[in-house]
């Protein structure tokens, strides 16, 4: 279902720097990313025109973790954001968030519209989903244009002009874009694909505990797979594009992305910003990289099939038996194939993807990650305490709220379940707000956060970015 991501009214940009990214993540001890797989980075010269795509990725990374940390920082405060191939751009509401912004390395700018009022826009237009004539193929927010995005086939720009203000959007911010796009499911009824059910081939997403992940319109709830076997435990399309599959005993789930005779290690699910590279793998066309241009679009399938929403929209291609197939960018999972608009032998192509966090959450899953489980913390870190937090819920310690600590050094480890990703920041007290002063936000649950400070009043906050279960955190205080 559609569902409200973001906040706030007048918005300001931030370009962020490759080195103010790193500035801000600076209090965080991290494990080196693996290297990437040589099949990924030739996959992204040859699809994305890329000399250096190690580079690319590694600066990516940098992009994703200050885009998290900000977020985290500025909470309500924040706009958009997007990766325009060297640096990140991000959005804030007010001079106070612009103050932050700079001191973690960035440069603010203002624009027209806050990435609130560009959500609210498009939810309208979902609301009026149901009236959309069949020449409008879909709608996405871009944030590099500050703009709503409406697509319509040559020749019918007025009737797309008068469903947007039958829902009720000003023409204000929405562009309105010609094309010649109808996007379709990659289902397969004859290619021969990773897995099969009665009727088509498809492609598997992820290892998760106990099965795998996929595109809905792959099975209904019951329906058994083969190659691996299995069984269709849960399934939702249209409006969302998604579905777990149990296995059967004696399958071995492994947290790796195939690439003919190569796997790619799968990490986590950190999400990556719009115009970041993103991979996917299929059983019809394997390995494809684009861009992803849009993480709120709404496709339509057309009549006989219907909507999806709140879809990742990028320029990787796809064909039929691609569906289900994994969507990675780097080593972080970001979703599972649902359709595209074109094919892999060249001119543009449009493919859009189910992002994993919905399914994970929406069928209390856990994503199998190469480097098992989250190890012993480090030692050394001082008090342990234990605690619980849920797919995007947070837990304060101490369980008082708040401490009480002299000038000096803090530091905290944090482990928690394998396959989650928790992160873990450290808040200041300040003028009745509290600000995250020190933050840790690896694409696993074992975080490592040292900072020097003043006195003052703090606390611990640890915050689930996507699983559930039991952490352990160990602190020192000053």
């Amino acid at each position: 279902m559609p569902r409200n991501r973001l906040s706030p009214a007048i918005a300001l940009v931030v370009t962020t720097t490759v080195a103010g990214a790193l500035a801000a993540a600076a209090p965080a001890i991290a494990a080196p990313p693996p290297a990437a797989d040589p099949q990924v980075l030739a996959a992204m010269t040859r699809d994305l025109g890329v000399a250096e795509p190690g580079a690319r990725l590694a600066a990516e990374r940098v992009a994703a973790k200050t885009d998290r940390v900000l977020r985290a920082t500025l909470g309500s405060r924040l706009g958009g954001s997007w990766f325009d191939g060297e640096t990140l751009v991000v959005g804030v509401t007010d001079t106070r968030a612009a103050a932050t912004a700079r001191a973690l390395g960035a440069e603010p700018k203002l624009v027209a519209r806050s990435e609130t009022a560009l959500v609210a826009a498009k939810n309208r237009l979902d609301a009026g989903a149901a009236a959309a004539p069949s020449s409008v193929p879909g709608w996405h927010t871009d944030p590099v244009t500050n703009t709503v995005v409406v697509k319509y086939a040559p020749g019918t720009q007025a009737e797309a002009r008068a469903w947007v203000a039958a829902s009720g959007v000003g023409a204000g911010p929405v562009r309105f874009v010609e094309t010649t796009e109808r996007a379709r499911p990659t289902i397969d009824v004859v290619g021969g694909n990773r897995y099969w059910t009665s009727k088509y081939g498809c492609s598997v997403g992820f290892a998760v505990q106990g099965g795998f992940i996929t595109a809905g319109h792959c099975g209904k709830v019951g329906e058994t797979t083969t190659q691996p076997g299995g069984r269709f435990e849960g399934s939702s399309f249209p409006v969302d594009d998604m579905a777990f599959v149990r296995t059967d005993a004696g399958n071995t789930l492994v947290p790796a992305v195939t690439n003919g005779s190569t796997r790619v290690a799968v990490t986590g699910a950190q999400e990556a910003p719009v115009g970041s590279s993103i991979c996917r793998s299929g059983g019809t066309t394997g390995w494809h990289c684009g861009t992803i241009t849009s993480r709120n679009a709404t496709v339509d399938y057309g009549s006989q099939i219907g909507k999806v929403y709140e879809a990742l929209e990028t320029t990787a291609c796809a064909e039929p038996g691609d569906s289900g197939g994994s969507a990675i960018s780097g080593s972080q999972a970001q979703g599972v194939t649902s359709g595209t608009s074109g094919d892999c032998k060249g001119g543009p192509s449009t493919t859009y993807a189910q992002p994993i966090a919905e399914i994970l959450r929406t069928y209390n899953l856990t994503l199998l990650t190469s480097g098992g489980g989250p190890g012993d913390p480090p030692t050394g870190c001082g008090t342990a305490a234990t605690g619980t937090v849920s797919t995007g819920g947070t837990s304060v310690q101490p369980p008082a709220g708040s401490f009480q600590a002299a000038a000096g050094a803090h530091k905290a480890c944090l482990t928690g379940p394998a396959g989650t990703d928790f992160d873990l920041y450290l808040q200041r007290s300040s003028g009745g707000q509290w600000t995250t002063v020190a933050s840790g936000t690896g694409p696993t649950s074992t975080e490592t956060v040292t900072y020097n400070g003043t006195a003052g009043t703090y606390r611990w906050q640890i915050r689930s970015y996507s699983g559930s279960g039991q952490y352990r955190l160990e602190v020192t205080k000053p």
